[in-house]
């Protein structure tokens, strides 16, 4: 290969502090490359590269590897490499979009994956929903569940989100993808410890934390329970909002509830007159469509499927609107307890048990707001042609 740009995707195996992940897979990258004489003029830029990059730390625990080869992946290996984390220089982004190429960070909450662009100069996303569709296929782009937007803050908060799902539609907001959100930024920052962000959404001010131990801690704030602005056409049946109703889907009748979290929610505990849910049980590919696009739901609808554990322990299982089946939902999460609760089936402060991991979810008696905390994780920094 002569060109400029090698495909390489480092993944690092062993936990360091994620602040610190881009740069040393980047001097790693170029330590390896530059070992091989015969290859090293082909992978960089003729330009001097700074010493700098070529030291690594001294960590026995820190290991990295290359992955195969990816036609739509690039990483920049080049010594303009803090572009990749978003920090690049006017010159160096001039270039760089004439090329175009979008540079991007891929994080995951359990398993909910999303590529994270650094769109904080401008309110205009850098790709349309139709590119986003493409970034997002697992077999012929990046592969995600959505491709989330920094970009500045409006109305006195420090940023805005924006989002597109795999399918090109747009959420109000994403409770895994804000928890991505504010590691990207803290990232992109080079922030140490804990550290608190007001981001606007499609769904109001959110406002995560960035703890010590590398969770992340976000107040979804109040659930809407009200069934008009939920939305849903299912009759109230309690107190204007939809507590343990009836909804027939595909001749079966489910006992459902309804919560929006800024984004709307269908909870189910199992169908009417059926033995208790077990999630491992569903085929999820098929109930999961014929409840989004449900005509009770003018907006379509998310709709978990919960698994009664324990008091304190909820297992479930989400089919997203506008994403399908995923390892994991935060919003839907935290519906699943305000649901849990109202039907007086678990406790205010629940483990919920996401094929991709666990997630806390405590829905506050005193404020009305529910919090959940959750990991985030960086997978890989990359660059891919548009």
């Amino acid at each position: 290969m002569t060109t400029r740009l090698k495909t390489w995707v480092f993944s690092q195996t062993c936990e360091i502090g994620s602040r610190s992940r881009a740069s040393l897979a980047l001097r790693a990258a170029m330590a390896m490359s530059a070992s091989s004489s015969s290859t090293s003029s082909n992978l960089f830029c003729t330009k001097p590269t700074p010493k700098s990059l070529f030291l690594l730390p001294r960590n026995p625990n820190l290991r990295f590897r290359a992955a195969p080869f990816l036609p739509c992946i690039r990483a920049l290996i080049t010594p303009s490499a803090p572009s990749i984390l978003g920090v690049e220089t006017t010159e160096e982004k001039s270039k760089n979009e004439d090329c175009g190429f979008l540079h991007f960070a891929k994080y995951h909450g359990l398993g909910n994956d999303f590529i994270m662009v650094d769109n904080r100069d401008s309110m205009e996303p850098m790709v349309t929903p139709e590119q986003a569709v493409k970034l997002c296929d697992r077999n012929f782009g990046v592969g995600a569940d959505g491709v989330i937007f920094v970009m500045p803050g409006v109305d006195g908060t420090d940023y805005s989100m924006r989002i597109f799902n795999s399918d090109g539609s747009e959420p109000e907001m994403c409770g895994n993808g804000i928890r991505c959100f504010a590691r990207f930024i803290a990232e992109l920052k080079n922030l140490q410890g804990s550290q608190s962000f007001t981001i606007h959404t499609g769904a109001g001010l959110i406002v995560p934390r960035v703890e010590d131990d590398a969770k992340v801690t976000v107040d979804m704030g109040q659930p809407v329970l009200r069934a008009l602005a939920v939305p849903t056409k299912i009759p109230a049946n309690k107190d204007d909002a939809v507590i343990g109703a009836e909804l027939l889907v595909e001749g079966k009748t489910w006992n459902v509830t309804c919560v929006s979290m800024g984004n709307p929610h269908c909870v189910t505990f199992g169908a009417k007159q059926c033995n208790a849910l077990q999630v491992d049980d569903l085929k999820l590919q098929d109930i999961g469509p014929k409840f989004e696009h449900h005509e009770m739901f003018p907006s379509r609808t998310n709709t978990e499927f919960v698994e009664v554990i324990s008091r304190s322990h909820l297992k479930m299982r989400v089919w997203e609107r506008g994403a399908g089946a995923t390892l994991a939902c935060g919003t839907g999460a935290c519906a699943i307890v305000v649901a849990s609760v109202l039907e007086g089936r678990s406790e205010r402060k629940c483990a919920v048990d996401l094929p991709g991991g666990l997630l806390e979810i405590e829905w506050r008696e005193d404020d009305n707001h529910v919090y959940m905390t959750g990991p985030a994780e960086l997978v890989f920094y990359g660059s891919v042609p548009l």
